[in-house]
């Protein structure tokens, strides 16, 4: 197959593919990978993998592109590697994908280079289909693309009679976003309209299956998820808060980016959506008074990681 015939192949996948030279700069970029990022071939290639572009970073919020880059570790020794991952959109949110590095070796067996093939991770395709089903119900806010009050106000509902019914759990997460009022006073409203509809996305995309997500109002969400306990829910909030953590829009200062501080509740036998929603918005003016950028839970406020 000669290389513009095998170009064509590679650009007619869904998935997203790089390949990098020994020193880790970029030779290939598909056109899956600039639907997955949003970055050009012209501007992805011929620059070093690791100069922030994608900045990977791991459940914790930790960067890999450095001495963990799975690119580096499969020239080093040969091996394919697998991995989830989280990387930055050029639009500023944060996409989990699925990573497999492969070496690229020549006739003799020499390893040349790489090669990274990375997928939409299993939440992301159901975010998609969520905002489908939300546009066909006609549920949507229409600034962050999620779902609105009536939304939530449905989904609360029909947990609480599954609950009922079938004695299932879930929880409730209140996120709201730390001095949001100093972002529109130094930025103007139009970056905060942008910083909301990132910020909505990076919840959106990573959430657990079956978890939902909705804007209440303001600068602020609602996630309504599956949890066996307060435990798992903590889980959860402290993983979203550091992703939206590393989320944020570019202003021609630099960058704009926020924290969030979170309230937590789990769903209890008798409780309306009322009940349950005013629980975790009490915690939420918990954390704001313990000093914002944190989660709590029913035992009290957790420090900022």
């Amino acid at each position: 197959m000669e290389p513009g015939e095998l170009a064509s192949v590679l650009d007619a996948i869904g998935d997203g593919v790089y390949v990098v030279d020994p020193r880790r700069h970029i030779t290939y970029w598909n056109s899956g990978a600039e639907r997955l990022t949003g970055y050009t071939p012209a501007e992805a290639v011929g620059r070093w993998c690791g100069d922030g572009m994608l900045n990977h970073v791991d459940e914790v919020g930790e960067s890999i592109c450095g001495t963990r880059c799975p690119l580096q570790e499969t020239m080093n020794d040969g091996e394919r590697r697998e991995c989830r991952v989280y990387l930055h959109h050029k639009d500023g949110y944060v996409v989990p994908v699925r990573v497999a590095a492969t070496p690229v070796r020549d006739a003799a067996g020499t390893i040349t280079g790489a090669v990274e093939v990375f997928v939409d991770d299993t939440e992301q395709r159901q975010a998609r289909r969520q905002a489908d089903q939300l546009a066909t119900l006609a549920l949507t806010d229409h600034l962050s693309g999620l779902g609105n009050r009536a939304y939530l106000d449905r989904v609360l509902e029909e947990r609480l009679r599954a609950a009922r019914g079938a004695g299932g759990t879930f929880g409730v997460l209140f996120v709201d976003v730390d001095h949001f009022k100093r972002v529109n006073d130094e930025h103007g409203h139009a970056v905060g309209d942008r910083l909301i509809r990132v910020l909505g996305t990076t919840l959106a995309r990573n959430v657990r299956p079956g978890d939902q997500v909705a804007r209440y109002g303001g600068e602020e969400f609602v996630v309504v998820a599956n949890a066996t306990g307060v435990a798992d829910l903590v889980t959860l909030a402290e993983r979203l808060r550091m992703l939206i953590r590393q989320s944020g829009v570019s202003v021609p200062e630099g960058r704009v980016g926020v924290t969030v501080s979170v309230g937590v509740a789990m769903a209890a036998a008798g409780d309306t959506a009322a009940m349950v929603l005013d629980r975790a918005d009490r915690r939420l003016l918990a954390a704001k008074r313990a000093g914002r950028d944190r989660t709590v839970d029913g035992d009290g406020a957790l420090p900022p990681a």
